[in-house]
């Protein structure tokens, strides 16, 4: 099979590791000509970008995307933790983490599994990549206080807000995102007079670091369900994949579903659907022994990290079992998102309900493409 055409088209390339492992083992920093971006694939390199201060979540000159400006998407933007460096970041992305921290593991389990049920029996077993761009909407949703009768209205609303933030988006899902997210301000401000809930508790996290900033305060909300939604629509795609190529680690998960949690922790490593991620300089410094402008710009391959044997000996072995397992799909340092420990328990009810319906899944995986994209390899899985 031929590489990729470069690292962004690898995205959604039928196999783009053996790419990544080229990438690391000879060119682990390098500058793109074509794409005009520095490259970094290899665990050190990419640690190294992640954590270097001169490397900024966005660039000096537009800290929101020139195409939102003036829009209710433009307001999310600006105040979402994961988009914001310095002040704007700590210390409120230390009340971000405590309220995700609070949320009852037992109580987010059972609201996965209840919604994996109810959304499979409204969406159908032959349409898996609806189920699985919905179920964490529900999830995080109903976590935040949205009532059941709005979780299918507001996981629309979120597709159309994501879609309208990813790189290279066309006008037209830019306009339909640009309305949604209006709706979802004004669904989140009324939200915010309950006293319970995940909202509610990111409030009470924010005034307890002395940051009560209302328009903060829902912007990173709405984040909560827009950051879940293409990547966990990925992970529960990628597993399910995995599953279908591996009958016998099926059969071990089907006579031990504890094993499921383990399966999936090893494609977050393996298959990430995060692949990538990028950094802007401020000014120009050194980053992984090479100099660099201001202004220049770092793809972070996250998905060939996970893929490098100095992080992971014998990384192109599927293992469950796999000891020290060292996962970059979710970042390093202060931008490291805390939200694995919830997409995982998604995931979980989301793969567990998909397999006990029985759906078709090798009949699907046959003719699967992946969704488009510069950075969420999301395989979609349904009937024609």
């Amino acid at each position: 099979m031929l590489f990729p055409q470069d690292p962004i088209a690898a995205v959604t390339h039928p196999d783009p590791y053996p790419y990544y492992a080229d990438l690391v083992a000879h060119k682990p920093l390098y500058y793109d000509d074509r794409l005009r971006l520095w490259v970094a694939s290899s665990a050190s390199v990419v640690t190294a970008a992640l954590k270097n201060d001169l490397c900024k979540v966005r660039p000096a000159t537009e800290p929101v995307p020139k195409s939102l400006l003036g829009s209710p998407a433009a307001e999310i933007f600006r105040h979402l933790v994961r988009m914001s460096d310095g002040e704007r970041h700590c210390p409120f992305k230390q009340a971000v983490s405590a309220a995700l921290a609070s949320i009852d593991a037992a109580q987010a389990a059972q609201q996965s599994v209840e919604w994996a049920r109810s959304l499979l029996d409204e969406v159908g077993p032959e349409r898996p990549s609806c189920f699985a761009f919905h179920l964490p909407v529900y999830v995080v949703g109903s976590l935040l206080g949205i009532p059941g009768d709005r979780l299918r209205q507001t996981a629309l609303w979120t597709g159309d807000f994501a879609r309208c933030l990813a790189p290279a988006s066309s006008p037209e899902p830019i306009e339909r995102g640009k309305a949604a997210a209006g709706h979802l301000l004004q669904m989140f401000r009324d939200l915010l007079c309950s006293e319970e809930g995940l909202l509610s508790a990111l409030a009470r996290e924010a005034k307890r670091i002395g940051r009560e900033e209302t328009d903060a305060i829902i912007a990173n909300g709405v984040g909560f369900l827009s950051q879940t939604y293409y990547a966990t629509a990925g992970l529960i795609g990628n597993t399910l994949l995995a599953l279908t190529s591996r009958p016998e680690i099926l059969d071990q998960v089907s006579a031990d579903p504890e094993l499921l949690r383990s399966t999936i922790q090893e494609v977050l490593r393996y298959d990430s659907p995060v692949q990538n991620t990028r950094r802007f300089l401020a000014e120009e410094g050194i980053v992984a022994g090479e100099k660099m402008k201001a202004g220049d710009a770092i793809l972070v391959i996250l998905a060939a990290a996970n893929r490098d044997p100095s992080a992971n000996p014998n990384p192109d072995r599927f293992d469950i079992f796999r000891k020290e397992r060292r996962i970059f799909t979710f970042g390093v340092g202060a931008h490291a998102c805390p939200g694995e420990a919830l997409a995982t328990t998604i995931a979980m009810a989301g793969v567990e309900r998909l397999i006990a319906s029985g759906v078709a899944l090798e009949r699907l995986a046959a003719t699967m493409t992946y969704s488009a994209s510069a950075n969420t390899r999301i395989p979609i899985l349904e009937e024609e």
